[in-house]
Formats: C-alpha cells, sequence, structure tokens
C-alpha cells in the first residue's frame, strides 16, 4: 500500500491495481459454430502476463496460432462474463487498457482475490478462541478446543465444527472498494484500502455487484 493525499490534503491509504494491458484471448458467444455446438453463454478468456515460449504446451500453441503466435502468450488466462455487444466490441489477440472500461475515480468495485496461506493453525489463531486459564488447576489444555462431541446421540462430530486447520489460500471477494484515482496512462487504478492477497498477487476486478450507499 501506499498513501496519496485528496484536495484537502489529507491521506487516503490506498492500493496500487496493475489493469493490463489484457489480451482477448478467446471468446465465449451462443451462435453455433461449425462443429454445430454452442457455448451457450457469453464471455471473454483474457490473459495477463507475459509468459516464455518454452513453457507452453502443445494445446497453448494452437490456440495461440489463432491469435498471432507465441509472441500473445500471457501468464494468467482466466474467463469473465460479459454481455453480447461486449464480446463482439473485441476481436481475437485484441489488446484491453483502462481507455476501454468507462470507469472513474468514487466508483465501487469488487476485488477478488487468493488470501495468504498461514499453514495449519490451531483454534486460538484460526478461529480467535480465548483458550483456558493459565492456572487454577489447567494442565496442558491452554489453547485446546473444548469439547467437541454429543452424547450418545447423534454419536458424531456435527459438521462445520471450528477445529484446528488449514488457515488462509481462500478465494476472497472484498465488496464496494471505492476507486480513489485512475491514471490511463500508467495502467493502474489506485482504490482506498487493501485488497485481498499478497504483494504482486493476482486480483480479479469487476464493477460492484451489491452497491451499497454509504460504502
Amino acid at each position: 500500500m501506499t498513501q496519496i493525499f485528496d484536495v484537502d490534503g489529507r491521506a487516503i491509504g490506498v492500493t496500487i491495481l496493475e489493469m493490463g494491458p489484457n489480451l482477448v484471448m478467446n471468446k465465449r458467444t451462443k451462435a453455433t459454430n461449425k462443429n454445430g455446438k454452442t457455448d451457450g453463454y457469453t464471455a471473454l478468456q483474457i490473459g495477463f502476463g507475459l509468459k516464455a515460449e518454452r513453457l507452453l504446451s502443445s494445446p497453448e500453441k494452437g490456440v495461440l496460432a489463432l491469435i498471432g503466435g507465441h509472441e500473445k502468450a500471457r501468464r494468467y488466462v482466466r474467463e469473465m462474463r460479459v454481455s453480447e455487444e461486449t464480446v463482439s466490441k473485441f476481436e481475437l489477440g485484441a489488446e484491453i487498457t483502462l481507455k476501454d472500461v468507462e470507469w472513474k475515480a468514487g466508483d465501487l468495485i469488487d476485488c477478488v482475490g487468493q488470501t495468504k496461506g498461514k499453514g495449519f493453525q490451531g483454534v486460538v489463531r484460526r478461529y480467535k478462541f480465548a483458550g483456558f486459564n493459565s492456572s487454577h488447576g489447567t494442565h496442558e489444555y491452554f489453547r485446546h478446543g473444548g469439547s467437541i462431541g454429543c452424547r450418545k446421540w447423534p454419536g458424531r462430530v456435527i459438521k462445520g465444527r471450528r477445529m484446528p486447520g488449514h488457515m488462509g489460500d481462500d478465494r476472497v471477494t472484498t465488496q464496494n472498494v471505492r476507486i480513489a484515482a485512475i491514471r490511463e496512462d500508467l495502467n493502474v487504478v489506485l482504490v482506498h484500502g487493501s485488497v485481498p492477497g499478497a504483494k504482486n498477487g493476482l486480483v480479479m476486478v469487476r464493477l460492484a455487484v451489491k452497491k451499497h450507499p454509504h460504502a
């Protein structure tokens, strides 16, 4: 994160998101293709980040041959549902930049990312359990989760019980993140606050699905 200053001189903590350029790798349409099949929905497959030719598989090389060769290979490829009008707007191999997106400062967006992995953790760190007394007869039971079972019925551990396990590395969406500024010349968006994931992680950005008036 970094900070910028608004017109009143107040410091605002922001995260800088690099927004491409993204490349149109493939298109999904409802039209029937030459094999008599249809995708049944409309979407764009877009790629981000360069990928070396030596790392390409044979199927990837076949796809890249349709859009201009291995120079257009991308490390990350994601499919995004869009309208039929948007699909027809872009050709295979075309670049998508901030100039093609009608966003402005103040708009609300959703940021989807993969959170940091924390490994195997106990219930105190994973679920903020209080633990037990440090004295008054407590022996080797300070950070335990307590009883996990019931009685003879149902005779099993109920699903959803909060227990030790893998923490983090989850797909998380931060909703209603406000855009602080847009730099089209650098292809970056500055958003208020933080976004899910580690530094240099991959974040998918879209217009807010559930806009909140007080966000």
